[in-house]
């Protein structure tokens, strides 16, 4: 890899690192309800990705379930989970991803589990058993439910993103957009109050974050990541993508205050290993672990 698209890589880690951890006080120190702010993100991406919105990819059902999960199931539920669990712990959780892209690809795909892959995902398992391990026992938060269900959605989003053929990344973008900000903002009007309120009592500094997360997070850094994509194999990316969990570790400790001892550190490194050992096999999944990165 040259160098200046390995630092282009480490940029796009980094932003989407600060991007999770700025979701964090945006959903729970600035108190503005997660669907509709994760609504207001992808009202902003559905409005600048809209000339490359036509023709509609076919089969349409496809293709709004993926914006579904991919979209809003994905951030909705993450941000929800944001509420009460920290960054740190958060991207630990999300490395779940990776054991249930696998697993969802050997049910919908048919793709066998190599006995090193197999390894991997007991390694992230463990680590992620380890975060969540409390004196008294095994604790899920609420939180961490909704961040492992915004995992799972996003990994099934990405094995259906596979039997969707000759799909620009920018009218991808659109129809995730465009189908996320109808399904948030109906679930943030049934579901949620005080939207309005919560966002004139943040301010300019909301608008700035959300123009932050929508254009240079999801617009931005996403767009250049395909760019690397496409000339680059997913068995170089995949591992390296893994700048991401560890710099929002480290920012959340350092921006959020984020509790991060040794036992988080034991879990955060097997759950990282065993995403690494998986990320290094050419196999089709790993290609799979490529796709799903949405930030």
């Amino acid at each position: 890899m040259r160098v200046r698209d390995f630092l282009l890589l480490v940029m796009i880690c980094l932003i989407w690192a600060f991007n999770n951890v700025l979701s964090k006080i945006i959903v729970d120190d600035w108190a503005v309800p997660p669907l509709f702010y994760a609504a207001l993100r992808f009202a902003v991406v559905a409005l600048v990705m809209l000339p490359w919105l036509l023709p509609m990819p076919r089969p349409a059902w496809r293709i709004i379930l993926i914006g579904l999960l991919m979209g809003g199931g994905n951030f909705g539920l993450l941000f929800v989970g944001l509420q009460t669990t920290s960054p740190s712990s958060a991207a630990i959780i999300l490395q779940l991803g990776v054991p249930f892209t696998i697993l969802l690809s050997v049910l919908m795909l048919g793709e066998r589990v190599h006995w090193r892959r197999g390894i991997g995902i007991g390694l992230t398992l463990i680590g992620v058993l380890i975060v969540i391990w409390r004196p008294a026992g095994v604790t899920l938060s609420v939180g961490l439910w909704f961040v492992a269900a915004a995992a799972l959605a996003g990994s099934a989003g990405a094995v259906l993103m596979k039997r969707v053929v000759d799909v620009a990344p920018f009218r991808f973008q659109a129809w995730v957009g465009l189908v996320s900000v109808i399904s948030l903002t109906l679930c943030s009007l049934f579901l949620e109050q005080g939207q309005w309120s919560a966002a004139t009592a943040a301010g300019w500094p909301l608008i700035a974050a959300v123009l932050f997360t929508a254009l240079i997070v999801s617009v931005g850094a996403h767009s250049a990541y395909y760019h690397l994509i496409r000339n680059y194999e997913a068995n170089l990316l995949a591992p390296l993508t893994l700048i991401t969990p560890l710099a929002t570790i480290a920012l959340g400790v350092l921006i959020t205050n984020d509790d991060f001892d040794l036992r988080m550190g034991l879990g955060a490194a097997l759950a990282i290993g065993g995403v690494l050992i998986v990320a290094l096999r050419r196999k089709p999944a790993t290609e799979l672990l490529v796709d799903r990165e949405q930030r």
